[in-house]
C-alpha cells in the first residue's frame, strides 16, 4: 500500500470513531471547536457552554449542525451519528 492510501484509511477510521472512545476526549475542547460551537450556538439561539470536553463539544457540534442545516453530509451520505 502507498503512504497516501494508508493515510486515507487512517483518516477515515478516525472519522468513524465515537467521540466517547477518544483517548483525549476528556480534555478541554480545542480552540477550533470552541469557535465553531460558539457560532453554531448563536445561529441556533442555544446556550454556549465553554466547559465542554473535546468529546462533548463534538457531539454538541453534531446536534447544532443538524438544527442549523450546517455540515450536511456530501453525496447523500448520512451524517456521523445519524
Amino acid at each position: 500500500m502507498t503512504d497516501k492510501h494508508v493515510q486515507s484509511e487512517a483518516d477515515d477510521s478516525n472519522m468513524q470513531k465515537d467521540p466517547q472512545d477518544w483517548v483525549t476526549g476528556d480534555e478541554p475542547m480545542t480552540g477550533a471547536q470552541k469557535s465553531y460551537l460558539k457560532t453554531l450556538s448563536e445561529e441556533a439561539k442555544e446556550p454556549f457552554d465553554e466547559t465542554l470536553t473535546k468529546a462533548q463539544a463534538s457531539q454538541r457540534i453534531d446536534e447544532l449542525q443538524a438544527r442549523t442545516g450546517r455540515g450536511k453530509a456530501q453525496n447523500g451520505a448520512a451524517p456521523r451519528g445519524a
